[in-house]
């Protein structure tokens, strides 16, 4: 069990995070089925700000040597899916914590997407 008392559960030999995730995916699965949704697609990751860095030097070619002093923001969405030729990003959330609602207004404001939270 994790710090939210979520229960990691597996089907089809994916493992989710929690019963609830578990239980979404099923459902996405039968609407894709049906052709309610197309391609669906798990864990898909969004970069909302990238790697930073700075010059240290140069390289005897006069190329500039570069040192990483900031790693990406990223946002990992639980489901990716077409829905009439629309891209839904969507998020199974029992607890929205406050490093997640900063990335659902980052991914709005840099990618345009509303998260669709389940």
């Amino acid at each position: 069990m994790n710090k939210y008392r979520n229960r990691k559960v597996e089907v089809d030999g994916i493992v989710f995070d929690s019963k609830k995730e578990a239980k979404r995916y099923q459902e996405l699965k039968l609407l894709e089925k049906a052709g309610a949704i197309q391609n669906l697609r798990m864990q898909e990751k969004f970069v909302l700000i990238p790697s930073q860095y700075v010059t240290v030097g140069y390289t005897k070619t006069g190329k500039p040597k570069q040192k990483c002093v900031e790693r990406e923001c990223t946002y990992v969405a639980d489901f990716v899916y077409l829905e009439d030729g629309n891209l839904v990003v969507e998020d199974t959330k029992g607890f929205k914590t406050k490093d997640y609602i900063i990335k659902r207004k980052l991914m709005l404001e840099r990618h345009g997407i509303r998260i669709k939270e389940i």
